[in-house]
């Protein structure tokens, strides 16, 4: 590999290390691949190999039914990204004060002897709870994501609760359904009214979109979004409702309230498949549109309609999203959407239903790659929402237990991407906790380490992903030798285990074994046979997956009156205030509401070229996004003074942040948006919006409440944002070797 310099960083030339002799036609081979990136789509891909070294054009695979040939704009150009020439390449030891950013090149021998012996000290001194394996879904393969569980529990290191991102969605669909699966989603297409509620797919899940828009094409189905913005998806639907956050609940009801009101309520479906069907019905009496309209900004005409579309259209799909679901009050939010279907019996026929998540479909054995003969249920789970508390020494956060003197990081970037970053920076700038991260650019995670090993991309080893948002699953495989010295996943945990003593047979045996290993003991045959098909089909029988045989419950009834301290689920246990949450569906006011010093309602929805932390790096996304900007409604704008595209400060209990003005009157009145995670360093003052947002544990089952926080909103002058240039063409504070 050739190397070169830039800002003092070695950096791999992919144009003259991967182009052919002169004289010689690079061959250029379509392999078949998965996207690594984003939970529901995990889109299969069919990727250009040039020459065997060097990847060209990615496209959407036309042989998978749900990917359909089409993919997001960001993956189809991740040539630009996996040939970076600023990915890692070498194991680096910081040689600075933290975040200063001086590091030096060492061997990996060096660099994971410094790591076993630090980790080593930390459980000599304070017990191997003070040590913390810190994951997460930077790629959904499960060998290279939740390998790092098996070096945790042979290790007895603390325990992970995985909190970012799906617990108040996934409990609240399951609340209702019993089970973590739902109607085919390719039935969109065959739909006659296509609710896409909470969710932004033209930005997130381009997928959902295209079945969708062909229900009305060939069909002449409506498409209905809800959101809290006029964003993409809202902008291409048949009827756009735009809702204050925090209020789908009571938009919920309200239509309910009109379906039992106006007949279209299904009660031979009620009584044979839900739960209480006529306390629910007495309880919505008072649930009206005129109630949901002082709720959630809706006019009482848009409610009716609303109601009136989904009673007289039984085909009807709810596609229901996670954005919604990121409230104090999204679990009851989400319960409250998947009940209308059970209300219509929409359930019953083709095209009708609801759809959130398939994970719970494929019923994976992560035995072997996990450890699970290893886990002590003594040792604590530490809320990754809360890592901030966690490293600043909270001793609620850390359960009365010791400090975490050291961190392994795989497959995120906390220092962006976690809430409440100004905790999270102090906990990471102490002297005393080690950190190593293993990365493929330099975060600004990896700007906090002790020890930075260079990570491989999905296109250079062997996984196994399956979709959340479909119901395949597929292998992708190494098609490409990374560049420069980098490792993957599974190398590192099981060079590390070696050298900390930890005895577990995965440890010694290769991914595709390890593969073949899940595949085999999930009921899946094994590796040479899927890798036959390339992706394999696994929907439930349409009785089945409509729940026509009985939901997931032992009665077999949908639950509009949910035990929301026994809902299945992956979770531990009861973590937030379950014990104030309402019976039945209801607008739960437990949201930060907005206050005197507080008046805004902030929400940190996707970029469509980002994907969280992710994809900020290539110059395509980082041009098409631009900089970083909140929208904000012109009528809140004008009495501040605030023009388009001038500096504004948006403030809270936790800190503050500098953005430029769009104004916009896609937005409520009294709400603001910023899309996409923009790294700290591209805001003045280094404050990325994360500053903002809470690591509260929400009920039932903890998560973070992204999208629900308040803010104060002010015109400042440009001298004193201190204007960050944009992060494509700026000095970045990198890493300088020596």
């Amino acid at each position: 590999m050739e190397e070169g310099r830039k800002s003092g960083l070695f950096f791999a030339l992919p144009l003259r290390h991967h182009a052919p002799a002169m004289n010689q036609a690079p061959r250029i081979e379509q392999r078949p691949s998965v996207c690594p990136h984003d939970c529901p789509s995990v889109c299969s891909l069919s990727v250009e190999v040039i020459g065997g070294r060097s990847i060209g054009r990615v496209h959407g695979a036309k042989t998978n039914s749900y990917t359909a040939g089409v993919i997001c704009a960001k993956v189809a150009r991740y040539a630009e990204r996996i040939h970076h020439p600023e990915r890692l390449l070498y194991p680096l030891k910081r040689s600075g004060p933290k975040g200063a950013g001086r590091f030096e090149r060492i061997s990996w021998d060096e660099a994971l002897d410094i790591v076993a012996k630090a980790f080593l000290k930390a459980e000599g001194e304070f017990g191997s709870q003070s040590v913390w394996p810190y994951y997460y879904a930077g790629t959904m393969g499960l060998v290279m994501r939740d390998g790092i569980n098996r070096l945790r529990h042979v290790k007895k290191y603390s325990g992970q609760y995985s909190t970012i991102c799906t617990p108040m969605g996934w409990t609240g669909y399951v609340a209702g359904t019993g089970k973590l699966a739902g109607a085919d989603p390719r039935e969109m297409a065959v739909s006659d009214c296509v609710v896409i509620w909470g969710t932004n797919p033209v930005h997130t899940q381009v997928n959902v979109m295209t079945h969708a828009m062909r229900a009305r094409k060939e069909r002449g189905a409506k498409i209905v979004a809800v959101d809290i913005y006029m964003n993409a998806t809202m902008k291409q639907a048949d009827m756009a409702l735009l809702v204050k956050p925090g209020t789908d609940g009571a938009l919920a009801c309200a239509v309910m309230h009109v379906l039992f009101r106006d007949g279209h309520a299904d009660w031979d479906y009620l009584e044979r498949y839900t739960d209480h069907p006529r306390e629910f019905e007495a309880h919505l009496k008072t649930r009206d549109p005129a109630w949901a309209a002082s709720i959630t900004g809706l006019s009482v005409e848009e409610i009716e309609a609303f109601a009136k579309l989904v009673g007289e259209t039984k085909r009807t799909f709810f596609r229901l999203g996670y954005g919604f679901g990121r409230q104090r009050n999204g679990a009851v939010n989400m319960h409250a959407a998947a009940c209308i279907p059970a209300v219509t019996g929409a359930w019953q026929v083709e095209g009708g239903g609801a759809f959130h998540s398939n994970s719970g479909i494929f019923r994976w054995n992560k035995a072997l790659i996990e450890g699970h003969e290893a886990i002590d249920r003594s040792i604590r789970q530490l809320d990754q929402s809360q890592i901030g508390r966690v490293l600043t020494g909270d001793p609620d956060a850390l359960y009365d237990g010791p400090p975490v003197k050291a961190l392994l990081i795989q497959n995120t970037n906390p220092v962006s991407v976690a809430p409440e970053q100004e905790l999270v920076k102090r906990g990471f700038a102490r002297e005393d906790l080690f950190v190593c991260v293993h990365e493929q650019f330099m975060t600004e995670t990896a700007m906090m380490a002790d020890i930075v090993l260079p990570a491989t991309m999905f296109m250079e080893h062997d996984d196994l992903y399956s979709g959340g948002g479909h119901q395949h699953f597929q292998i992708g495989p190494k098609l490409i030798d990374p560049p420069g010295e980098c490792r993957s996943n599974h190398e590192v945990i099981r060079a590390l285990a070696k050298r900390l003593g930890a005895e577990h047979r995965a440890f010694d045996m290769e991914p595709r074994e390890i593969i073949d290993w899940t595949l085999r003991h999930s009921g899946w045959g094994g590796i040479e046979e899927l890798e036959a098909v390339v992706h394999r089909d696994v929907q439930p029988p349409f009785e089945e997956a409509h729940y026509l045989k009985g939901f997931g419950y032992p009665d077999g009834r949908f639950r509009f009156r949910p035990d929301w301290t026994a809902v299945p689920s992956y979770n531990n246990g009861p973590m937030g205030p379950h014990a104030q949450m309402p019976t039945f569906p209801d607008h739960w006011a437990v949201i930060e509401a907005e206050t005197e010093e507080y008046p805004f309602r902030l929400a940190t929805s996707p970029a469509r070229s980002f994907l969280n932390s992710s994809f900020t790096e290539t110059p395509g996304s980082v041009a098409k996004e631009g900089r970083p900007e909140v929208m904000i409604h012109p009528l809140d704008a004008e009495p501040r003074g605030i023009a388009d595209g001038d500096w504004v400060k948006l403030r809270n209990h936790r800190g503050e942040v500098f953005l430029r003005a769009r104004l916009f009157d896609g937005v409520r009145r009294g709400v603001l948006i910023a899309e996409g995670i923009w790294p700290n360093k591209a805001h003045p003052k280094g404050r990325g919006i994360n500053t903002l947002t809470g690591g509260d544990q929400v009920a039932p089952y903890g998560g973070a409440a992204f999208h629900d926080n308040r803010v104060a909103l002010e015109k400042v002058d440009a001298d004193l944002a201190v204007e960050a240039p944009p992060i494509a063409i700026r000095e970045r504070a990198e890493p300088v070797l020596g």
